[in-house]
């Protein structure tokens, strides 16, 4: 599984020279490849509110990364029959979203450097906010379209159209005569038969003819006097047979409306997707500019003032993973030689949640890529 960390050392001589060690060490063993990432120069401000801050973008980035999630799984339920080309409409401002991380640069245009670091998390939390309650009521509306038009396409015998089941000839209609349609489970086909002349004096002997069946049952015709319509239909309900209310042309409205939403559906389908692909890689780039400000806020909490780091995206795997923090603890240890990490990592680190909960020399943040299913 792939994974990739957010690590942020100083700028001191001898961590720029251990940085050097460290490519040379990835480049010899391959246990990761490593990438500049680049943060802009962003306004400190009072370096008491950076604690504040600091906490915000951690909510910030938990919500985000669940709206990822969301409108992720949102994508794949909708996409059910081209499930395969999900992944083709995963991106990031054009590309894949591993060559958007290792590749990452701030947006300025959307969110200013010259704003205080309060005022780009707000704008990062409002638009996220937005992102998951549009989501909500699209996917809300979608499905109400797609259950509709699923509705008439699986409907049973109680349901279905019956314009594809009874022709014209089927029908007895004159100025005294009338055919009616009646719906019988397949257990009690010998009950109907023996016992619907019997609802009424004035049905037609002999006039039940099995029109449809199917793994329920049957739609059965029977011809009888108009005038005992009412009555027929009374002795059929308490014999547990229903009546189906039928004409030519409620059946042909309602093939009619069902074509208008399944004609709905394919264009709100088309529409839904596009709106989730555009959203999916907006909150994703939201996601990382996150994580480049609690880069930042970090660094200057950890490091000090003047604002000198360096951050690096480090891409490995759950097998490179633990020699590859020997490698970085190794290396940085002089940063804060009383750095020690968790019993979490000590024990495992399979869950890459705990990452950010475990403390290092150096600043290390993983980006759980896997959430979208990536390898």
């Amino acid at each position: 599984m792939t994974e990739l960390w957010l690590v942020s050392v100083p700028l001191d001589k001898t961590s720029l020279t251990n940085v050097d060690k460290l490519k040379r060490i990835l480049a010899k063993n391959h246990r990761a490849s490593c990438f500049r990432f680049c943060i802009p120069d962003l306004k400190v401000g009072i370096l008491d509110s950076l604690f504040s801050v600091s906490d915000d973008l951690s909510k910030l980035d938990t919500l985000t990364e669940s709206v990822i999630k969301k409108t992720y799984q949102c994508m794949k339920e909708v996409m059910e029959h081209t499930a395969d080309k999900v992944q083709e409409n995963t991106l990031a401002n054009g590309v894949d979203l591993m060559s958007y991380m290792t590749g990452f640069q701030w947006d300025k245009a959307k969110y200013p450097t010259a704003l205080p670091l309060c005022s780009l998390a707000e704008i990062i939390n409002k638009e996220v906010s937005q992102m998951e309650e549009e989501l909500k009521s699209r996917a809300a509306a979608y499905s109400i379209v797609k259950m509709t038009v699923e509705h008439g396409l699986k409907a049973n015998l109680q349901t279905c159209r019956l314009n594809d089941i009874v022709k014209r000839e089927d029908l007895v209609v004159s100025e005294y005569l009338t055919t009616l349609l009646v719906v019988v489970s397949r257990t009690r086909y010998l009950q109907w038969e023996r016992t619907y002349e019997s609802f009424s004096e004035f049905v037609v002997p002999r006039s039940s003819r099995k029109l449809h069946q199917d793994g329920e049952g049957g739609i059965f015709s029977v011809i009888l006097f108009k005038r005992a319509v009412c009555e027929f239909k009374v002795k059929a309900q308490e014999s547990n047979f229903n009546v189906r209310e039928y004409s030519f042309d409620l059946e042909a409205k309602k093939q009619q409306e069902t074509m208008q939403h399944t004609v709905l559906k394919k264009e709100q389908y088309g529409i839904f997707v596009h709106w989730l692909k555009v959203n999916l890689s907006g909150v994703f780039i939201a996601w990382i500019h996150v994580k480049a400000l609690r880069v930042f806020v970090e660094s200057v909490l950890r490091y000090g003032i003047p604002v000198s780091y360096q951050a690096l995206v480090l891409r490995t795997d759950s097998k490179r993973s633990k020699k590859l923090k020997e490698d970085l603890a190794a290396l940085f240890i002089h940063l804060e030689p009383t750095a020690t990490t968790s019993k979490a990592h000590q024990a495992s680190c399979d869950m890459p949640e705990l990452c950010q909960h475990e403390y290092f020399s150096y600043i290390c943040y993983h980006i759980n890529i896997n959430l979208l299913e990536i390898s």
